[in-house]
């Protein structure tokens, strides 16, 4: 079985729909502002921006090193199918959360609401979510099932998934993908909330992505969502012709939602910051790393 090729475009400016960016830019078009367009800001400066928005935190964190810490198990899995050795398993993943923590600035330190964040303060929530993945029903399919393909298995592949929807550029990046002879497995690892409308138009977004790339008709493609905790659980996502349909037609229409901001739609150059409004949801602020410049101002 040949490797999946994934479709590659040349560089454009103008900008592409994905979940996340759309999200962002409903729940507050200001903070939408400062992560896709702060160098055009002319009160602010690109540094102060650029450190706000790299800021993260430990719901943030937890999830980045369960999906990195997966990625790379299922990497190995790759080139040895050899039981996992749970200590070291875990071991390997406190070591990378000693690194993750050294390495970033975290939004409850910044903001001074608590004094410090290390591995000590996120390794038990990793911990027991990744026991909750090695004892679960999937990764067992993946050992006993999924193994037989891994050469072909695409694993969070590089860039940002770029694609086509409805000749819209868009994002849509898969965790994990799994192709066999008349099929195509798609896996997303979940360890926040259940929200399963949400999450399964993110997976319809992701049988979008496939069925462009590799030209296969979306009865071939099997989404699933992977809730870590609190408890091991999956959904899968059923598709239809009308969910592709009415998710093609949400693109173009977010899409152009968003293009209403722009002074230029080809390069992507922003409205003044002033036409983005603040969100009217004020407890939303409170957890916005963009808070001390937006605040009172």
């Amino acid at each position: 079985m040949e490797i999946p090729k994934i479709k590659r475009f040349p560089y454009t400016d103008i900008l592409g729909w994905s979940i996340s960016r759309y999200d962002k830019f409903l729940n507050c078009k200001r903070q939408y502002f400062y992560d896709y367009y702060g160098k055009y800001d002319k009160e602010i400066s690109v540094e102060k921006i650029q450190q706000l928005k790299a800021l993260t935190s430990t719901a943030l964190e937890i999830g980045n090193i369960v999906h990195d810490t997966i990625r790379d198990l299922l990497i190995r899995l790759q080139k040895t199918a050899k039981p996992i050795d749970k200590k070291r398993f875990l071991q390997y993943t406190l070591n990378k959360t000693k690194l993750y923590c050294n390495s970033k600035t975290f939004s409850e330190v910044y903001y001074q609401q608590t004094e410090k964040i290390d591995e000590t303060t996120l390794f038990p929530a990793i911990e027991e979510i990744l026991n909750n993945f090695l004892y679960s029903t999937r990764l067992k399919w993946i050992f006993e099932t999924a193994i037989k393909t891994s050469p072909c298995w695409i694993i969070e592949p590089d860039g940002f998934g770029e694609t086509r929807i409805n000749n819209y550029k868009a994002y849509c990046k898969v965790d994990f993908l799994i192709p066999t002879e008349d099929k195509i497995f798609i896996l997303d690892w979940k360890t926040g909330k259940k929200d399963i409308a949400k999450h399964s138009r993110q997976l319809i977004g992701y049988a979008l992505w496939a069925c462009y790339h590799f030209n296969v008709s979306h009865e071939n493609v099997f989404p699933t969502i992977s809730y870590l905790q609190p408890a091991f659980e999956e959904y899968n996502v059923t598709l239809t012709e009308n969910d592709l349909h009415l998710l093609s037609e949400q693109v173009v229409e977010e899409t152009n939602q968003m293009y209403q901001y722009l002074t230029d739609i080809n390069k992507n150059i922003p409205k003044d910051k002033e036409c983005f409004e603040k969100t009217q949801k004020s407890y939303l602020c409170k957890y916005c790393n963009y808070r001390e410049i937006c605040l009172n101002k």
